[in-house]
């Protein structure tokens, strides 16, 4: 088990920990994501216990979004906003405030940006002002999936000058591509983040 330290510089960003992506019976489900809720409220007792930034992330989508397949995206139906999808899974600790993803119908991989997914245009969260106004130096991401919103959001971090660490034990990739989560951990390392 790998022990992450944590102090009031330090921000963990809980992401997607959402019924569609850690309960079996969601939408997309990812493969062992319900396993990884108590290695997550680990970290979240950790992180507090230290006076560090607890921040989630959700996928927070329309009913109607070019994200979903049945609109001309790639992703089945999931995290429909004020829907059971959308809701923290069962038994997750919340401690902290949430920054919700892909409201106007964009892609929301990462916890910083989000992106039109038709025209590419990328629009900024509140991610980064939430971490600056607390005087974050240093992040570290658990959650789902590997493969794309803790990617992206880790990447995003890092790309913002703030050393960033993926703790390996607290995430699954959704794999919908056969060794989607091993490139994922190639292009994390490739932008500096470490793991855990």
């Amino acid at each position: 088990m790998n022990e992450i330290e944590y102090d009031a510089s330090t921000a963990l960003l809980v992401v997607d920990m959402q019924n569609d992506f850690a309960h079996p019976d969601g939408s997309l489900h990812v493969g062992g994501g319900d396993d990884v809720v108590h290695a997550v409220n680990r970290e979240i007792e950790k992180a507090e216990a230290a006076d560090a930034l607890v921040v989630y992330t959700q996928d927070w989508h329309p009913p109607v979004t070019p994200h979903f397949e049945k609109d001309g995206g790639i992703w089945p139906v999931h995290c429909v906003g004020d829907t059971w999808g959308a809701e923290f899974v069962d038994g997750l600790r919340v401690a902290g405030a949430s920054v919700k993803k892909g409201t106007g119908g964009e892609d929301g991989y990462s916890g910083f940006t989000v992106r039109h997914p038709e025209t590419g245009h990328e629009t900024d969260t509140e991610m980064a002002d939430l971490l600056e106004a607390r005087g974050i130096t240093r992040v570290v991401v658990v959650g789902l999936a590997l493969d794309y919103c803790v990617k992206d959001t880790a990447i995003d971090a890092a790309e913002l000058g703030l050393p960033t660490t993926v703790l390996m034990e607290a995430t699954r990739p959704v794999d919908l591509r056969p060794g989607d989560g091993d490139r994922a951990t190639e292009a994390l390392r490739a932008a500096g983040v470490s793991l855990a």
